[in-house]
């Protein structure tokens, strides 16, 4: 097991492309102490965890059109555009199951990046028992206007990519020296503002929750200076990222097999590609570097 971070950024159903990623991790039997894992990238990070070579590509490529996992009928009769019991009760349970014996012998850490929608922070909740912690997982996915509210304890939490979409810095903290980094968004991604339409509709939906708004109103800003951080970080060598070369025609809610399943070789090949380089990385001393 390596002493350093693994970051995963989200992305809805872009995050194959880290499916991808993380199957050619297991095939090469790398392991890491922390794993922070945002929305999809959450959820991806549990059949790593549980080394299940195939599972997350197995979900998102047979479920991708079904009515009963992901569609406008399921968030107008339960307010999930992701079907709930499907996604985090019958997925788990009983279609793919979940391997709970080898997710425990996990020696590091993991955790699901969740956003408080009362304060509008970030909170990282460790993973220690995926039966027990499932609705962490469903909260650092539950994208907003399209999926109701998780309640964990007392406090009330949405997709934890609203508050930090690629969470290097809570890594650092942690003191992971050195991190892997995946993105779904490509090479020279910008991202924009959020439009006046879904900032009218979230002020609207989360008027009790007005962080939330905020939060969207500057995301794009957060987001961008993040990527500088993460470059600056890079140049220092405290990251070494894997991402898309170029954009991709996949949508954050894509239905169309042939693309999803085009996305996730292409995460594996990159992932093959830069295998030698992100060994030599995680192998070398940081004292030299430094």
């Amino acid at each position: 097991m390596y002493q350093a971070g693994l970051v995963l950024e989200g992305g809805g159903m872009k995050g194959i492309y880290t499916a991808g990623v993380l199957d050619f991790f297991l095939e090469k039997g790398i392991e890491f102490s922390h794993i922070y894992g945002v929305s999809a990238g959450a959820c991806h990070m549990c059949s790593f965890i549980s080394k299940q070579k195939g599972r997350a590509y197995d979900i998102g490529i047979d479920l991708a059109d079904h009515k009963r996992y992901c569609s406008v009928s399921s968030l107008l009769t339960t307010g999930d555009l992701f079907n709930v019991k499907t996604s985090y009760s019958l997925v788990p349970d009983y279609l793919y199951p979940y391997d709970h014996e080898t997710f425990h012998k996990y020696q590091g850490r993991a955790y699901a990046v969740v956003t408080n929608i009362e304060t509008g922070r970030a909170e990282y909740l460790r993973l220690r028992d995926m039966k027990k912690d499932i609705d962490m997982i469903r909260a650092s996915a539950s994208l907003p206007l399209v999926s109701r509210n998780v309640q964990i304890g007392m406090k009330q939490y949405l997709d934890g990519g609203i508050s930090d979409a690629i969470p290097l810095r809570k890594s650092i903290m942690d003191g992971n020296l050195k991190n892997i980094v995946i993105m779904t968004k490509e090479e020279g991604f910008v991202r924009k503002p959020t439009s006046q339409s879904t900032l009218a509709l979230i002020k609207a939906r989360y008027f009790k929750y007005p962080r939330i708004y905020d939060l969207m109103e500057k995301r794009h800003e957060v987001y961008n200076e993040t990527l500088d951080y993460i470059e600056r970080q890079k140049m220092n060598g405290q990251a070494f990222v894997i991402r898309p070369k170029k954009k991709s025609n996949v949508g954050r809610i894509e239905k169309d097999r042939e693309k999803l399943i085009a996305l996730y070789w292409e995460g594996y090949h990159d992932a093959e590609e830069q295998f030698e380089a992100m060994m030599n990385y995680l192998e070398s001393d940081m004292s030299e570097e430094m």
